[in-house]
């Protein structure tokens, strides 16, 4: 057929050949779904929701989620009540196998999405449910990687960066050592790129400017503008240092400190923390929206607890 076509469409090197082409042809569109997730978090959250309904229903193959009915939703989501996962968690885990579903009533594998018409918990509010801890625990955290090391150095750095620039662990995963060196007004600024693509620029803060060049300088990579700016000081499984720290490894990290503290917190406290923060020293929430990469400002206003400060409360305007 390829020699019926003009000369200068003729394909001159095929990429696939052709049992690798049908093989692909044959993917079900239950792989397909999964395969088609970029967001690396999304990735993960999905997983862990679709892993759990095969383990509760027995699935083995990607097929069999086509024999799935709105009977077998209501038993996992009961499920999940009894396990005393919290409302919001039971949501997103309906929300992921409703996506799984909806994509395959696109590909015609199925007629409808049982998903639909399945009772939600109530959606709760976020107030009170993001942990952020107190100014002297932030300083103190800042503090505690205190030895003259690489590995000291680095830390320091990272949890600054998250401190001062409210940045998601996956964020500051991505950072290039060139994202720190952009300039704006003669400001420097941190090139972030966050969620669903959006690129942000963030004024960066002096100190954690001045520790990120410090290990920089002790790490020896700051030359490497394509490279990762935050590197593992070791990796025992392949040795290689190149690369990225994961998102698992700035967990790990936070976790660790702040255990040695006495306050065990995971990296997205530093988040809600830096956030609270701003709002708390009248940062403009709108302001706070843009440098949290929030779509929405509802989900900045969880971080905003300036209505319930108890001394602002009328009990301490009440005189007999």
């Amino acid at each position: 057929m390829t020699d019926q076509l003009p000369a200068a469409t003729r394909p001159t090197n095929r990429l696939l050949t052709a049992a690798e082409f049908h093989q692909l042809a044959d993917v079900p569109p239950e792989v397909e779904w999964f395969a088609n997730l970029s967001n690396p978090s999304t990735r993960r959250a999905y997983e862990n929701a679709i892993r759990d309904f095969m383990r509760f229903t027995g699935i083995v193959r990607p097929e069999e989620f086509r024999t799935v009915t709105r009977a077998h939703i209501i038993a996992w989501r009961d499920d999940l009540v009894r396990r005393t996962l919290g409302g919001s968690t039971i949501r997103h885990r309906l929300a992921s196998l409703a996506s799984l579903f909806e994509y395959l009533c696109e590909k015609n594998a199925v007629t409808h999405n049982p998903v639909k018409g399945v009772e939600r918990p109530k959606t709760e509010s976020g107030e009170g449910k993001t942990l952020a801890i107190g100014d002297h625990q932030a300083r103190d955290l800042l503090a505690a990687p205190d030895k003259d090391t690489i590995k000291s150095k680095r830390d320091r750095a990272i949890l600054s960066t998250l401190l001062f620039h409210a940045l998601r662990r996956e964020e500051l995963c991505k950072l290039k050592v060139k994202d720190f060196r952009h300039a704006r007004k003669g400001v420097p600024h941190l090139k972030v790129s966050g969620k669903g693509g959006k690129t942000r620029y963030l004024p960066l803060h002096p100190g954690t400017n001045g520790l990120i060049n410090d290990y920089l300088d002790a790490a020896g990579h700051g030359l490497d503008d394509s490279g990762a700016l935050f590197r593992p000081v070791r990796n025992n499984r392949t040795g290689r240092l190149e690369g990225a720290i994961t998102a698992d490894g700035v967990y790990r990290l936070v976790r660790g400190y702040s255990g040695q503290l006495g306050f065990l917190i995971g990296a997205h406290a530093l988040r809600a923390t830096a956030a609270t923060n701003a709002l708390d020293h009248q940062a403009d929430i709108a302001k706070v929206q843009e440098w949290l990469g929030h779509a929405n400002i509802a989900t900045t206003r969880i971080y905003d607890h300036r209505r319930t400060r108890p001394e602002d409360s009328p009990t301490f305007k009440v005189a007999y």
